[in-house]
């Protein structure tokens, strides 16, 4: 692809950016455009992944037909079928007439699923079906009906994780990820983030009628070896805030530092100060990492327990395949009454860890839910999970 065609490309799409790891990503997705082949797209939250699916259907076969992005984490568990695959009259208590589903509209066109991996696993089984056979069933409904549709899926999950976790079916995953484009995250491509912090000033600054932004040399490197945890969104959520708040538009590394999140450095890892030197400020930032190592904890101590209860343990390395992972060697040996006592006060100690890695779980999601006032979508953001997992865990702990 030339750079003329890439240029082009960008302007279309409002890309912004000159890394090589974003130009390679639109040409695979360009190229790929030409087939019928399903397309996973991988990345962290916020870093754009959703102009490529735009990208495939423009340059495809499929460029006159519909286009739909649907976002799967945010259709209610019962309704995502409903939604997806349509329903009759009847076929559930407020269903009064047929409803015709996303792969039935969708016919001759392209479908964006968005956020994959939070599909429940009955709703993985149909779609599986759809993408090796092109059939479906409305819900209620006993007429196969045929579709010829282009999936295109998109999550920022570790799907190799969600596999092991039984989360996501592994012959799904493969069947969406024939390709995969893997979006990358801002701080891998330093080079766009000036030009993508000036864009997105000059249309604050043009909205709000205020005077250009400009930052010094200093200010530029700041935020460049800024971690940003939110990608783009961050960025552009930063870029919002100076352009209306500050009066001098000439910013300087100072200026910056007080709109960057103070838990990250150029690293992006946690300075925070003791708590009696945050006058009493909340920790909230830190909510969604506290809940992560929770979780960790949560995981190892079920691994622990297979252990103990003679089940065995295969362990994958995070993000790794399973042809990387190192194969896990079990040795049998005889089982003593020294033996059965020693795994008996384990058991014991074990449960008595996960009985409060629960309870600490179960704190930090009331936390979350205390900060954002009950606001769920908020909260499950901080934590770190899907509004689904949230509601889930809430009724668990009967939150």
């Amino acid at each position: 692809m030339t750079p003329q065609e890439l240029l082009g490309i960008k302007q279309r799409f409002g890309i912004i950016g000159q890394s090589p790891l974003l130009n390679r990503d639109i040409e695979i997705a360009v190229q790929v455009a030409r087939t019928d082949l399903s397309v996973l797209i991988t990345g962290e939250s916020g870093v754009g992944k959703e102009h490529f699916p735009k990208i495939i259907h423009a340059y495809s076969a499929r460029k006159h037909g519909a286009y739909f992005a649907v976002n799967c984490g945010a259709i209610p568990e019962g309704t995502i079928d409903s939604e997806l695959f349509g329903h009759e009259k009847g076929a559930f208590t407020d269903a009064k007439s047929e409803h015709k589903g996303y792969f039935e509209i969708a016919d001759g066109g392209t479908l964006f699923l968005d956020e994959v991996g939070e599909l429940p696993l009955q709703t993985q089984v149909r779609l599986l079906r759809v993408l090796e056979t092109g059939e479906f069933l409305r819900m209620g409904s006993s007429k196969v009906q045929k579709t010829n549709v282009r999936v295109v899926a998109a999550t920022n999950l570790n799907m190799r994780q969600a596999i092991e976790d039984g989360r996501f079916r592994e012959d799904l995953y493969y069947r969406l990820n024939t390709v995969e484009i893997r979006v990358p995250a801002l701080r891998e491509r330093k080079e766009d983030i000036p030009l993508l912090f000036r864009k997105f000033a000059v249309d604050f600054c043009t909205r709000y009628q205020m005077p250009p932004l400009s930052l010094n040399e200093e200010a530029t490197r700041l935020l460049q070896n800024s971690y940003w945890r939110g990608n783009i969104r961050q960025l552009k959520n930063l870029a919002e805030q100076i352009a209306v708040i500050e009066l001098d538009h000439q910013i300087s590394a100072e200026t910056l530092m007080r709109y960057l999140p103070k838990e990250e450095n150029q690293q992006g890892l946690v300075l925070r100060a003791p708590a009696q030197e945050q006058g009493g400020k909340d920790y909230s930032h830190e909510i969604g990492i506290l809940y992560n190592l929770v979780m960790q904890n949560k995981k190892d101590l079920e691994e622990l327990k297979a252990i103990i209860s003679g089940e065995g343990l295969r362990v994958t390395g995070y993000g790794e395949t399973a042809q990387e992972a190192t194969p896990t060697i079990t040795i049998s040996q005889p089982e003593t009454p020294a033996r059965k006592h020693v795994d008996a006060e384990e058991a014991e100690d074990i449960e008595s860890g996960s009985l409060r890695v629960e309870d600490s779980e179960k704190e930090l999601i009331r936390k979350a839910l205390e900060l954002t006032k009950g606001n769920r979508k908020e909260a499950a953001a901080r934590l770190g999970v899907s509004e689904r997992t949230l509601y889930r865990k809430i009724k668990e702990y009967e939150l």
